[in-house]
């Protein structure tokens, strides 16, 4: 068996004592960055190491980069291969936010060439409702050999500059439509979006329960705002380069495959006061 989008609750619970399966738990919150691992620590689902959305799967902020830059392939590589993960296990990765930190870890491993990850349908959340096994004991995992590589599935700030008139490049934004339209921005110093984006809230990938809709109804939901645009043509981004990768899952899951991303996202975007900004109701067409 091997997962590449989504597993539920069920198959993760038969697959806990599995040594070819690896855990990781990646709750962050992003206006407490400490929770997360005090949560870990606390309690979690048995056998899973934590990563750290700023520490492990980001890189340093130079202020200029964005909030959550893309770490350096290397260290993630080896970081990886601490926590016991080889080119043979499969990942699966959770959070509590509905996937929003958890994606993250799943496109970097994607981006490293690693295909059997998935994302804990659900999250911590539906795992504790159902009454599942918890612990707060720390595993000690066996080191391994992670041969990663890097691929091209992104796009840089350059690449976006360069692509604004392009017909065939559709931009995708992930956050909520208010700061879509550059209003109640709270995490970043300019509010708006890059022009010529259209509007894909992440959180509308999930259904009332905290689940990821069915593929066919994501389908449905992306074709409508992709229109015409071929999944090849669009860039998705967000406020930092994360909750884009929930749609980026959202669309891999739903069969829509080729998507890229920008990951410095609009905190990198907005950085550079000559970057191009648009606000208010996207423009028709």
């Amino acid at each position: 068996m091997i997962l590449t989008a989504l597993v539920s609750t069920d198959i993760l619970a038969q697959h806990l004592a599995d040594p070819d399966w690896v855990v990781f738990d990646c709750r962050h919150d992003l206006t407490a960055p400490a929770r997360g691992h005090a949560d870990y620590a606390s309690l979690h689902i048995p056998g899973a190491r934590f990563l750290s959305l700023d520490k492990d799967l980001s890189a340093p902020m130079t202020g200029k980069n964005g909030r959550h830059p893309l770490p350096k392939p290397d260290e993630l590589i080896k970081r990886l291969g601490r926590a016991g993960v080889d080119s043979t296990k499969q990942v699966i990765a959770y959070d509590a936010q509905g996937g929003g930190m958890a994606a993250r870890l799943w496109w970097l491993l994607r981006w490293l060439g690693h295909l059997p990850v998935a994302v804990l349908d659900g999250g911590w959340n539906q795992w504790v409702a159902e009454g599942r096994p918890q612990t707060a004991e720390i595993p000690k995992p066996k080191r391994a050999r992670f041969a990663g590589k890097p691929s091209k599935i992104w796009v840089s700030a350059r690449y976006v500059r360069t692509h604004l008139d392009d017909a065939r490049t559709l931009l995708l934004d992930a956050r909520a439509p208010d700061r879509f339209r550059g209003k109640n921005e709270t995490l970043d110093p300019v509010g708006g979006r890059i022009p010529g984006a259209r509007n894909r809230f992440y959180r509308d990938n999930l259904d009332a329960n905290g689940r990821f809709k069915a593929p066919e109804a994501l389908r449905q939901e992306f074709g409508a705002v992709l229109g015409d645009s071929s999944p090849e043509s669009v860039v998705n981004y967000c406020g930092s380069g994360v909750a884009a990768c929930h749609n980026l899952l959202a669309m891999e899951y739903a069969g829509l495959h080729g998507a890229r991303l920008y990951p410095g996202s609009w905190s990198e975007w907005c950085a550079v006061p000559s970057r191009p900004v648009e606000t208010g109701e996207p423009r028709a067409g």
